[in-house]
């Protein structure tokens, strides 16, 4: 499955309000969205048949949606209600859902006022992110030449597909040269994130991860920090700077296709997972079971 195309596979996605054949799922090739990123997604993981944190994913793309300044034809809960069918529909018992809004093609120029709301939702299996066998051996790391956006040049707190493109970028270029992802700065210099994850350092028994004032503040992210905090951890929120990489003993990475990833190296910096890496890795796999009511 993994090495079908994914406008050839079979199944249903729901658009529009309905659930349609997946091939039939199209879009014209002068979609604003296509053309100028009006455009909002989510990723979403299902475990044991539930997708976790649903509510707080659809909230977010209401949300993204809003700060791009167009307003989704439906519910959150309608919504809620797609992405459990897209999932039914496929027989997902573990893993993806992308839920998906964009500006149509009734006009193609910068301004769009008239243009459609068109909203899909697929669902498909998904195994790790990465290697399996890199999970807490650790992923190698570049850090990447662009940085994450000032929010006073882009909309840093929506999820927009427009803001995934230096994300691309970069993630090529460190694969080009043998790693696995690249670690983005922001725009004063300070670590960000990596291309799709929130990041997480250890120092002396420590979490120290960076401010999400200008990149999301990943649901993922704020999920391990609960479970941080119920082990008793302190976690320091701040700015952390290029040249403080080497100062740390571990690190991890965050996010729903990633789940919590542990990092050997980024650029010249080493790191060895241990204890703290492993302990919120498996705690985290414990947290996205579905739970079983007692009888």
């Amino acid at each position: 499955m993994a090495d079908i195309p994914f406008d050839k596979r079979d199944g249903f996605i729901w658009f529009n309000g309905d659930l349609v054949p997946w091939t039939d799922a199209k879009v014209h090739v002068l979609t604003h969205g296509l053309h100028y990123a009006s455009c909002v997604f989510e990723g979403e993981r299902v475990y044991g048949g539930e997708i976790f944190k649903l509510r707080e994913h659809t909230e977010r793309l209401f949300k993204s949606a809003e700060i791009l300044g167009f307003e989704i034809p439906y519910s959150i809960e309608e919504i809620d209600d797609a992405c459990r069918k897209a999932v039914a529909a496929q027989g997902i018992v573990d893993g993806y859902v992308r839920p998906v809004a964009w500006r149509g093609s009734e006009m193609m120029a910068v301004s769009a006022q008239k243009n459609k709301i068109h909203v899909a939702v697929a669902s498909w299996e998904w195994p790790s992110y990465f290697d399996p066998a890199l999970r807490f051996k650790g992923i190698r790391a570049d850090i990447a030449q662009y940085r994450r956006p000032s929010p006073e040049t882009a909309p840093c707190d929506s999820k927009a597909a427009g803001l995934y493109m230096i994300c691309t970028v970069s993630k090529h270029a460190a694969e080009a040269k043998g790693y696995a992802d690249a670690l983005m700065m922001d725009y004063r210099g300070y670590v960000a994130e990596m291309t799709g994850a929130n990041v997480f350092f250890v120092k002396d028994g420590v979490l120290h991860t960076p401010t999400p004032d200008c990149f999301l503040d990943g649901i993922t992210r704020r999920t391990v920090i609960d479970l941080a905090r119920k082990r008793g951890y302190e976690i320091v929120e701040r700015h952390i700077k290029e040249e403080e990489l080497g100062d740390f003993s571990e690190c991890f990475i965050t996010g729903t296709a990633v789940e919590v990833t542990a990092v050997a190296e980024i650029g010249p910096y080493s790191y060895t997972p241990s204890t703290i890496t492993q302990t919120l890795m498996d705690d985290y796999s414990a947290e996205v079971q579905p739970k079983v009511s007692a009888a």
